[in-house]
């Protein structure tokens, strides 16, 4: 267990955020041991340096260093003639006396290594080797996990290969979140639009243009009102909208469950219809299936969201009466036609793209050694090459799925969806600075929540990429 500790905390200590991580949260632990480094290290700088010494008189009583002396002299010299240098000049003996003094080194450090490790002594430490050391103590060890548990929490993280790899993407996600609000923020803010006016009315006094930018901080100078938005992002408090001043997280979280209703719908009627086309095309390619279904992709991708919606309305709703024309909150039948005409996109991208990575697969070497097996088709297809045509299309479905969920804002207009998309829409033409960067924030996270996902299918997916995870 122990030795398990040294490696690990040597392990993070020699990666650089980590290192930092832990000094911040195990301050305490870090702070006294580095004092007791300190204070430790001039006894054992004078015991190295007379270790040392001794080690050096015996290895020059008995001639070690004098055949360094020579070895180094004949293979240098070998090196000069077989280039055809002169030995007779000052560089031969400058890098004459610097490889003496390399290997002189080198054979010093062993002797005194193979000392210690026979002495049973620890020679010269670095500081994580000290730290390491007085963690081996149970009573020190114990007050340390007091003290600064949120650094064993951290090794913990760091000791299993996934958490460890889940906890750095989610701290990427932060910068990540923060640097939208940058340039969001900075964009709205040099744009010539007035959210005062666009509010207020263009009959608006002066006065009341001035108290309306007062009262949202519209006044201040550029660096406090992005540091007011790092501040409200870092502290979960969003602010209020101009418009209506509503709480925009409370907006968020109202409008998040029917954009993620409909994005899950939207990807499962993609995913049925696409991924089957997809794989009777591969396998069947240059006939009438591969390019009636190639026909009916590419239409799919050629058709405009908003009229492709409003000839669903029209033939659904006005026409035949089957289905609702609009969302109505609590009736799931009102979600069907949204969800249809965002999943005939989605399932047209899918399809093509799952057609093109299996069609690459099957032309692979190993799938030919598969077949002069014996192996059937249908075999073949499942367990050999649909495995290994996987990565490029879960990443394209990830990839599209991430974007339904920041909210189709076309689809949810025509069908008067109140999501995400109408919502970071609507809020964009005041502009609605809280509101909107309430939106882009919701949007970054959850497009990078979706791609963690998607990574960590890689790790599953192919073994190749989970032995690469496990040897960092």
């Amino acid at each position: 267990m122990k030795d398990k500790l040294d490696k690990l905390m040597s392990r993070a200590f020699g990666k650089p955020m980590y290192r930092l991580a832990m000094i911040i949260l195990g301050f305490p632990t870090i702070l006294v041991a580095f004092l007791a480094f300190l204070m430790n290290r001039g006894k054992e700088s004078a015991e190295y340096t007379a270790d040392m010494d001794s080690v050096r008189k015996s290895a020059e009583e008995d001639g070690t260093l004098e055949r360094i002396r020579k070895d180094a002299r004949y293979y240098l010299t070998s090196k000069y003639q077989h280039f055809g240098k002169s030995t007779d000049n000052s560089q031969f003996q400058k890098e004459l006396e610097k490889q003496i003094a390399k290997d002189t080194e080198t054979e010093l450090e062993a002797r005194l290594q193979a000392m210690y490790t026979k002495e049973g002594k620890h020679g010269r430490q670095s500081f994580i080797q000290f730290l390491c050391r007085a963690l081996n103590n149970q009573g020190l060890l114990m007050l340390s996990v007091i003290t600064s548990f949120p650094m064993y929490i951290l090794l913990l993280i760091f000791a299993n290969p996934y958490t460890r790899y889940i906890f750095e993407r989610l701290i990427m996600m932060i910068f990540v979140a923060f640097g939208v609000v940058m340039v969001v923020f900075t964009i709205l803010h040099f744009a010539s639009s007035n959210p005062a006016l666009n509010v207020l009315g263009e009959y608006a006094t002066e006065q009341q243009v001035a108290d309306f930018n007062h009262l949202h901080g519209l006044d201040q100078p550029y660096i406090i009102q992005l540091f007011r938005n790092f501040k409200n992002l870092a502290t979960f408090n969003l602010g209020n909208s101009y418009q209506g001043n509503e709480d925009v997280m409370a907006a968020i979280l109202r409008k998040f469950p029917v954009t993620v209703e409909m994005s899950v719908y939207a990807f499962v009627i993609a995913a049925v219809i696409s991924i089957p086309i997809g794989i009777i095309s591969a396998i069947k390619p240059n006939t009438a299936f591969d390019y009636i279904f190639m026909f009916l992709a590419l239409v799919g991708l050629s058709l405009p969201a908003f009229w492709f919606g409003m000839i669903m309305i029209l033939n659904f709703s006005i026409n035949t009466h089957l289905l609702p024309a609009s969302y109505v909150e609590g009736n799931k039948i009102s979600l069907l036609m949204p969800a249809l005409v965002s999943g005939t996109h989605l399932a047209a991208s899918l399809a093509r793209n799952t057609r093109s990575a299996l069609l690459e697969v099957l032309g692979q070497d190993y799938i030919v050694t598969a077949r002069a097996k014996g192996l059937s088709n249908m075999r073949v297809i499942l367990k050999h090459a649909l495995g290994n045509a996987m990565i490029p299309i879960v990443t394209v479905a990830g990839l599209q799925f991430g974007g339904t969920l920041g909210g189709s804002a076309i689809i949810e207009k025509v069908f008067n969806v109140k999501g995400i998309g109408s919502y970071i829409i609507e809020k964009q033409f005041l502009p609605d600075i809280p509101a909107i960067l309430g939106g882009v924030v919701y949007v970054s996270i959850v497009i990078s929540l979706v791609n963690l996902a998607v990574d960590l299918l890689y790790v599953y997916l192919d073994p190749r990429i989970k032995s690469r995870l496990k040897s960092q």
